[in-house]
């Protein structure tokens, strides 16, 4: 006599699948855990504390604080205005003011304390940073300034590169020299003398 078999049943997956909730609460426990500390000081006991989960959903998508930090980071990639093509001082202008915003964001300011050495220790870390959100925003910059080479409102020769670091740097070292927030109308100031150097005769 045959028996009846019952159907396979469907394998279960091993665990609960990750809620995106818990996931985006645990990179926005990191990344303030990140601006308070830095990532020496980041504790995966604290960042499980403020997410509200326990160490164990955090180890099962991150192996340690690095990985962790290495995807909050690129989180944080926001994308600059759009420049409109009109005119490169007024693109120039409505890309430095958002950078002058985000410079005073406790956690981008953490960010760019990789660049000024915290990175030595953290190579992958520094390379993510970079990658993600520096070389991007250079990239809209960088952009801008060939653009106005090629429509004749710079200089042909300008070196593009080091304009890029005059005018990045120019607003996002004024808060580490105790300015808290560039004041109205700084950024347009910087544009003016850069540009004043780079016009063309």
């Amino acid at each position: 006599m045959m028996t009846m078999q019952a159907p396979d049943k469907p394998a279960r997956r091993a665990g609960r699948p990750r809620s995106k909730q818990a996931e985006r609460a645990i990179i926005d426990a990191a990344l303030e855990e990140f601006a308070e500390t830095g990532p020496q000081g980041l504790c995966i006991e604290r960042v499980a504390a403020k997410a509200g989960v326990g160490k164990a959903t955090i180890y099962r998508r991150w192996p340690g604080k690095e990985d962790l930090l290495l995807d909050a980071i690129a989180a944080m990639r926001t994308p600059l205005p759009e420049p409109k093509g009109e005119s490169v001082r007024e693109d120039l202008v409505t890309l430095l003011e958002a950078l002058g915003r985000e410079s005073v964001d406790p956690r981008r300011a953490r960010q760019y304390a990789l660049l000024l050495g915290e990175g030595a220790a953290y190579p992958r870390l520094l390379e993510r940073y970079l990658e993600t959100v520096v070389e991007p925003r250079r990239d809209v910059v960088r952009a801008v300034l060939r653009r106005g080479v090629a429509t004749g409102e710079l200089r042909e020769g300008t070196n593009v590169e080091a304009a890029v670091d005059m005018l990045t740097g120019a607003v996002l070292a004024r808060p580490r020299v105790g300015k808290d927030r560039p004041d109205r109308g700084y950024a347009r100031r910087v544009v003016d003398e850069l540009l004043t150097g780079l016009a063309s005769r």
